[in-house]
């Protein structure tokens, strides 16, 4: 690569930016006074090896960023993770952060409803409202963003095995504020290859969940052409205990699952991909982070242009947003947590993240706290407008030690791919995949329990060397002595599922039961044919029908999957 013929490709594309007015006007100067320029490069005459992978900011191979302007087109969306006890608990919280300077949503769920199951289900007793907000039908989801203008609110939902019917409820949200679906600009997570990889909330077996994620790929791809259907999930991965490469590779492998999945479906990768987004976990190796980020862009261009044919650079793109490591928060001198998250959170900045949550301090022990939530918030904000990173473009580009650990990551990468891809060759000898080779692995995988298995040695590798003291977690192995206040933190009420339960039942008595009946029995006879299932869910929300109801009747028709027990 002509370093200098790309620095002036670079050069033309921000100026470009800046005559469309897509660069902010803004103090670009050190504190000091001393202007910066908008990237740093290679200085004429200099000699960078390989300098083709590191490239400029906005071009192929895209590792030193997805815009050439970087931050100064668009900072990173303040996305902050809230859910807890009933819809309207969670709809002042979301008043709260947007009120603060957040500019996006990202809603967490009670488990139950991560599962599957209404508020008022045996299996949810002493569960509602205590890990994230309680969600039974369309009507909570109104409840849920009263106020707030979905079709100027970015919102993202954390959900995987019911992810399809709550996103229904929330297209009928956003119909009863008045506003049309192909407005709507958000993310929902989808993501069940993780779920049986690490975070264990399935429903269904997997035919039927990629039956289900195929169907909202095509119904996104036509209907809503700026919404993304998935957000492939590293974070569960690496919260589960898996290395910062293992989290890359099973990722992105998963990623390309789905790419075979809407290929299958006869839909264009440069159409579809575009609606794909990623979802990374920020841990607490400052520099590993950065060059796990990096190496993830790179990987991802080069595979759907080489391997998938994408041509479009919109469908060459990955998109991600980050959240800081929960896994590395400490229960032990909690007020710690508040420097590991800004730690982590600024890793992921110099990485590139599109968005970004960060971590409350109590959140190791409980639903953060309004208090906590707001350093949380204040800890984005004092990143992106007081320290300079939004200054320059990937400013680490270039480091000898970055590079160095970006380019080790790629290698990891791929050598875990090649082990995916040996899989597929044991599941289907013919090599005439059904899906597609990667899809094959990765099913193989699961059923073997190479994943699981290989998450478990890297976390049981990690906490010997925290045992021993190879690893040093401050407050924990070392420096154990402190003084404080006990954590006040934020207790979820048993008055909030007797509520919950109240609520339902009202609402069950008041709706049409032969209307949302007739919407059940229709959307089980699409289940049984190839008809697309998310319009018939649809119609089922729309006549409230709850999220167990929905859930039941194709439990029903397709079974559940559970998981072979091994030692």
């Amino acid at each position: 690569m002509d370093k200098q013929q790309g620095r002036q490709r670079w050069a033309q594309r921000f100026a470009a930016a800046q005559e469309a007015g897509r660069v902010r006007d803004a103090d670009y100067t050190t504190l000091s006074g001393m202007s910066v320029d908008p990237v740093y490069g290679p200085a004429p005459g200099d000699v960078v090896q390989d300098f083709e992978r590191i490239g400029w900011p906005g071009e192929f191979p895209f590792t030193r960023g997805l815009h050439a302007t970087g931050y100064r087109g668009k900072p990173w969306t303040i996305r902050q993770f809230a859910g807890f006890g009933n819809a309207m608990d969670t709809n002042r919280r979301y008043q709260m952060i947007l009120a603060e300077g957040g500019n996006g949503l990202s809603v967490a769920f009670d488990m139950p409803t991560l599962m599957g199951r209404d508020s008022d289900d045996p299996r949810a007793l002493g569960e509602v409202g205590h890990c994230g907000v309680a969600i039974d039908s369309a009507a909570d989801m109104d409840v849920l963003f009263d106020g707030i203008d979905l079709g100027s609110v970015t919102t993202s939902m954390t959900i995987s095995g019911p992810a399809v019917p709550v996103f229904c409820m929330y297209l009928v949200a956003a119909e009863r504020q008045g506003t049309s679906v192909d407005k709507l600009n958000g993310t929902l997570q989808t993501d069940i290859f993780k779920e049986y990889i690490a975070q264990k909330e399935w429903i269904f077996p997997p035919a039927p969940h990629l039956r289900l994620i195929g169907d909202l790929m095509e119904f996104c791809t036509e209907q809503m052409p700026d919404y993304k259907p998935l957000s492939v999930s590293g974070y569960h991965i690496r919260e589960a205990g898996s290395t910062a490469a293992q989290e890359l590779a099973y990722t992105l492998a998963d990623g390309f699952g789905y790419v075979e999945l809407g290929r299958s479906r006869g839909l264009d990768v440069n159409a579809f991909a575009p609606g794909l987004s990623f979802f990374f976990d920020a841990h607490i190796d400052f520099f590993e982070e950065i060059a796990k980020f990096r190496a993830a862009r790179r990987i991802w261009a080069r595979w759907m242009r080489d391997v998938y044919g994408a041509t479009d650079p919109r469908a060459q793109w990955l998109r991600f947003h980050t959240q800081t490591a929960g896994v590395s928060l400490t229960a032990q001198q909690p007020d710690n947590n508040v420097t590991r998250t800004a730690i982590e959170a600024l890793a992921a900045v110099l990485g590139g993240t599109n968005s970004l949550h960060t971590n409350a301090l109590d959140e190791v022990l409980a639903l953060p706290t309004e208090h906590s939530a707001q350093i949380a918030l204040r800890t984005q904000q004092v990143i992106m407008d007081e320290t300079g990173v939004v200054n320059v473009a990937d400013p680490l580009g270039g480091s000898w030690y970055v590079e160095a650990l970006t380019d080790r990551m790629e290698a990891e990468a791929e050598r875990i791919f090649t082990r995916i891809r040996d899989l597929a060759a044991l599941a289907v000898p013919s090599g005439q995949h059904p899906i597609g080779e990667m899809t094959s692995g990765i099913l193989r995988g699961i059923d073997d329990g190479y994943f699981t298995g290989e998450i478990a040695d890297a976390a049981f590798a990690y906490s010997n060397a925290v045992e021993k003291g190879d690893k040093k977690v401050v407050g924990v192995n070392t420096l154990t002595g402190g003084v404080g206040d006990e954590l006040k933190i934020l207790r979820i009420s048993a008055e909030v599922e007797q509520q919950q339960n109240a609520l339902l039942r009202r609402r069950r008595s008041a709706r049409d039961g032969a209307a949302v009946q007739q919407a059940l029995d229709r959307l089980v006879a699409a289940a049984r044919g190839t008809q697309n299932m998310v319009p018939l869910m649809l119609d089922a929300v729309r006549a409230e029908a709850t999220l167990g109801e929905i859930c039941d009747v194709l439990r029903a028709e397709w079974g559940v999957h559970t998981e072979p027990a091994r030692i």
